[in-house]
């Protein structure tokens, strides 16, 4: 049966063409109705675009809105080596000098003294191994030069076999002792001592301290014994031990900022690290040549450190919670040459000490006078309209492309996609009467008095007269502002509540131009529906016509059969 699926295999007519051309003839009325939609699909995304290009235009509006705008301030500094400046919205129009006569400067606080632990606690070194020496860093192996002569030194060396060494290469002419009270190494020689050449390569003499002075005598330029930055806190070399309490759990607060740590876990630096990267507002170092922690504030000014240990000593061991204070200094200057000495903690004024509202000044140098200026930031304003301007002429640049028809060199015009669109066309002649309406109060009462006006050939806005704008900038500030922002006849104010009522999209607000996308979308989509149901009527059409025609090759196979077998049977 399937066979006779094959179209006139036993009657010899090709009726599957015929029931695809009867079908195509069936489906004229979907093609015109697939044009309607294409139509109404390019109308939807003309639409669509106008609404882009109104949302911008409304952005412009916003800012003609702003107050902001129309305070907005431009500064300038005589001197800006000395200076930088800046004036926020609002700040008073004018002329400020300033006297600096100090810069501010951060404190620090610091150890007293060395809290590391001297290398040895008595003169006798003779069992004081380098290796496990309390030098702020290990000594390494090598040699070093003493009066031209090279010192052999290894690391399981004790200090007195370094000496030992030094006085036999030297043919005992150079001696060298430690004093544990000074915590210091001399050498000592009848004559010059020279130290060191390009052939050395341990570094026993910089961990000592030693350098030529031009004499037979010299000793460590300061104490030996240091802290092992890498080392944990409990094996540091402190002078005293550092505890966590006994759980590994300590901590101390820096200006009430907790920070933690274990004693056998720790190093140093990796405390100085948490202090670094703590909100504490300081920063945490270790100075090797003088053997002193030390904490410098982040922030300027004549202000101290809050310091507290909390669980264990760390702070009392590095000398810090009793530490010696460097005050910081505030900046000090004079406002406009007359009244008191104002001060800072930072080396930026701003309100708080100047009192001179939105205005902020950043000193650069000492002992400066310079002057800043205030002004209107007109250019500012300028930009904004000429922005406004600008995607105005872009939004009726837009609906006149898709409204204006076009004729060819034969005559004929071609319509465009909105033309003769009432939306379209009540859209561009609005917006025309709100640029061209007399709105303001005062004596600027339009855009034509700002040198910006329309003419009768398009909708477009053109300047007029290249200077009004500027004119009325520097001369009549706040008339410009009221043609804009006028409550009741203001340009920008009249514009806003049209486009929200045009392009709104909102549960308050459904704009017209949005409901009309909506209903162009929905009568697509009918046109969807009725492209659908006229598809399934050509289909039940063709579905009926391919079962005649099946039952009529059916019926004719049989003929061709009986034909077959009558012939054969007679032949």
């Amino acid at each position: 049966m399937s066979n006779l699926g094959v179209s006139g295999l036993a009657s010899g007519f090709d009726w599957k063409s015929l029931i695809s051309q009867l079908a195509d003839v069936d489906r004229a009325p979907q093609r015109v109705l697939q044009t309607d939609q294409n139509k109404l699909n390019q109308q939807n995304n003309a639409y669509a675009g106008i609404q882009t290009e109104l949302t911008v235009l409304q952005s412009r509006i916003d800012a003609l809105q702003s107050t902001d705008l129309y305070q907005a301030r431009q500064s300038s500094v005589s001197d800006t080596t000395a200076a930088q400046v800046s004036a926020s919205a609002g700040t008073g129009v004018g002329s400020y000098s300033f006297n600096v006569t100090q810069l501010a400067t951060t404190a620090q606080i610091s150890s007293s003294s060395s809290v590391a632990k001297a290398l040895n606690a008595t003169n006798d070194v003779s069992g004081l191994t380098l290796s496990s020496a309390g030098f702020s860093q290990p000594v390494t192996a090598g040699n070093i030069t003493v009066n031209g002569k090279l010192v052999s030194i290894a690391t399981t060396d004790s200090l007195k076999d370094v000496f030992d060494h030094i006085s036999t290469a030297t043919g005992g002419t150079v001696t060298g002792a430690y004093d544990a009270s000074t915590d210091k190494i001399t050498l000592s020689s009848s004559s010059e001592i020279i130290l060191g050449s390009s052939a050395d390569t341990s570094n026993f003499l910089q961990l000592s301290r030693l350098s030529n002075n031009g004499t037979g005598s010299v000793s460590s330029a300061s104490t030996l014994g240091g802290i092992r930055l890498s080392a944990s806190l409990a094996s540091a070399n402190f002078g005293t031990t550092v505890n966590d309490g006994g759980s590994g759990a300590g901590a101390f607060k820096i200006n009430g900022v907790s920070i933690s740590y274990s004693a056998t876990a720790d190093s140093v630096q990796a405390v100085l690290n948490k202090i670094n990267n703590s909100g504490a507002g300081v920063t945490a170092s270790y100075n090797s040549s003088t053997g002193k922690f030390q904490l410098a504030n982040q922030t300027t000014g004549d202000i101290g450190v809050a310091l507290e240990d909390v669980t264990g000593n760390f702070l009392a061991a590095s000398g810090l919670s009793g530490g010696t204070l460097t005050h910081g200094k505030d900046l000090k200057y004079q406002l406009n040459g007359a009244g008191p000495i104002l001060s800072s903690h930072s080396n930026t004024i701003t309100a708080d000490s100047s009192g001179i509202t939105g205005l902020v000044v950043t000193a650069l140098k000492e002992g400066s006078t310079f002057s800043v200026g205030v002004s209107v930031d007109t250019a500012k304003i300028k930009t904004a309209i000429q922005s406004f301007v600008t995607q105005y002429n872009q939004v009726q640049n837009l609906i006149d492309r898709n409204t204006t028809s076009s004729t060819d060199k034969t005559g004929k015009v071609t319509a465009s996609l909105l033309s003769g669109d009432a939306t379209a066309t009540e859209l561009t002649r609005k917006l025309r009467s709100m640029v061209g309406a007399r709105a303001g109060t005062g004596t600027i009462k339009g855009l034509a008095d700002l040198g910006i006006d329309t003419s009768g050939d398009n909708n477009l806005l053109t300047t007029t007269n290249a200077t009004a704008l500027d004119t009325a900038l520097s001369s009549n500030l706040n008339g410009v502002q009221q043609l804009f922002t006028d409550s009741t006849n203001g340009i920008a104010n009249k514009f806003d509540d049209y486009l929200k009522a045009t392009i709104g999209d909102g549960a308050d607000i459904v704009g017209t131009l949005v409901d009309r996308q909506s209903r162009i979308t929905k009568q697509s989509a009918g046109i969807t529906t009725q492209i659908a149901d006229l598809e399934k009527q050509v289909k039940a059409s063709s579905d009926r016509m391919t079962q005649s025609f099946l039952a009529m090759e059916t019926a004719q196979a049989s003929i061709n059969q009986q034909l077959a077998y009558i012939q054969k049977t007679f032949a």
